[in-house]
């Protein structure tokens, strides 16, 4: 980190957030896990692009957004419960209970789908 940023009076870092600059920070590990999910998924939607092309029958077609579905849902999970374990927690611990309404908010989102 540059060190006029930690001399910087406005500076505040917290898990997610660096003053109005919101940040994730996963580990390596994490990060090439969502990164080959969402590589297999785009490769699906480019799949189904290709069966709408061809006139595939619609019920098949279904059946690979569903499947593409599911699989986003599955990234969410990840991001969700490492948000959950590591951001939420450290702003709830340094006072900072408006983390909850964020929370609340980001999973009404995700039940809608």
């Amino acid at each position: 980190m540059a060190p006029e940023l930690l001399k910087n009076p406005l500076y505040e870092e917290n898990c997610c957030a660096i003053q109005n600059e919101r940040k994730s920070h996963h580990s390596e590990k994490v990060k090439q896990n969502l990164v080959a999910r969402l590589n297999r998924i785009e490769g699906q939607v480019r799949g189904i692009k290709g069966l709408i092309e061809r006139d595939t029958y619609c019920d098949d077609v279904i059946t690979q957004i569903s499947a593409i579905q599911a699989a986003l849902n599955s990234v969410a999970k990840i991001l969700l419960e490492g948000h959950m374990k590591d951001c939420v927690t450290e702003r709830i611990q340094k006072g900072d209970m408006d983390v909850l309404d964020e929370v609340l908010i980001t999973i009404q989102k995700l039940m809608k789908k």
